[in-house]
């Protein structure tokens, strides 16, 4: 089946190229906010973060068809000894702007996670009471509803080339809401440099919340994940990035001839702050 795909070089906080209600799934992954180990200070403060995700969701609920979700992979993040409530501050966010708080997912990552095994290691050298941190192998998936969804509004020959594998459901436990998924390790070639989530985490939700040939959009686009499996899945995609040199590889893992590139004036369109571009590029290089 073939299926179009467009990559938009912009800021997520305007979608001006996308109609309204034309994305049937949103699936994404904001940057972490001031993560030390990728992204350390690039916000100036957690209001600037939590105001462009505002910003970012009030797009994405006006460009979303009624009854769709939005799929947002998020976490807590522990910066300088401070523990931020990122989950349950961006869920207020996007009930705030219309969104349905639909259900919360558990992505749980293999244990012995060497990036970030460190912080337990604290109570091994000082091993007495108050020096616990614990390893966090935990990251959401919190599941956002636009409405309610109108199931007899799918064609019965679009619901039938749709149809989930039952035993796939089953077997690998996606009918639970603790989902046991192989995270991106350090060091593989694509995703070097950018946070980027595992092929099964799209997969299931594009197989769970889309319908083939509908439109699946990522508006933090980074190596192109999202828009790969949405490819592979049949499933038209637009994704957002604002580091352009990430085009080559998104390139190689769409792989598709449909690809069609959007780039705005760089100097209209900023996402954080005016080094925003430069310091995200010390963190892909």
């Amino acid at each position: 089946m073939k299926t179009q795909h467009k990559l938009i070089f912009g800021n997520s906080m305007s979608m001006i190229e996308i109609l309204d209600e034309s994305i049937h799934l949103i699936i994404t992954s904001p940057p972490y906010f001031n993560a030390p180990f990728d992204y350390k200070g690039l916000f100036e403060n957690y209001d600037q973060y939590l105001g462009m995700i505002r910003r970012m969701a009030k797009e994405a609920f006006r460009v979303l068809q009624e009854g769709r979700i939005f799929a947002l992979n998020i976490d807590d993040m522990l910066v300088n000894g401070e523990k931020y409530p990122i989950t349950a501050d961006a869920i207020k966010i996007f009930q705030n702007v219309g969104f349905r708080y639909r259900d919360k997912i558990v992505w749980k990552k293999p244990d012995g996670y060497l990036r970030i095994s460190k912080r337990s290691g604290v109570l091994l050298q000082n091993p007495y009471p108050m020096y616990f941190y614990p390893d966090n192998l935990l990251e959401s998936i919190v599941i956002f509803q636009k409405g309610k969804f109108n199931y007899r509004s799918i064609p019965k020959e679009v619901r039938e080339k749709s149809k989930i594998d039952k035993k796939e459901f089953q077997n690998n436990n996606w009918h639970k809401t603790i989902w046991e998924i192989t995270n991106v390790l350090p060091g593989s070639k694509l995703e070097k440099g950018v946070a980027a989530f595992p092929d099964e985490l799209p997969y299931r939700l594009i197989k769970l919340f889309s319908y083939v040939g509908e439109t699946v959009l990522d508006p933090f686009l980074g190596s192109g994940t999202t828009m790969k499996v949405a490819n592979q899945l049949n499933r038209n995609s637009i994704g957002i990035e604002i580091i352009r040199d990430l085009e080559t590889i998104i390139r190689q893992k769409v792989n598709s001839n449909n690809l069609e590139i959007v780039e705005r004036d760089k100097g209209k369109y900023r996402f954080v702050t005016l080094d925003y571009i430069e310091k995200r590029k010390n963190v892909v290089n």
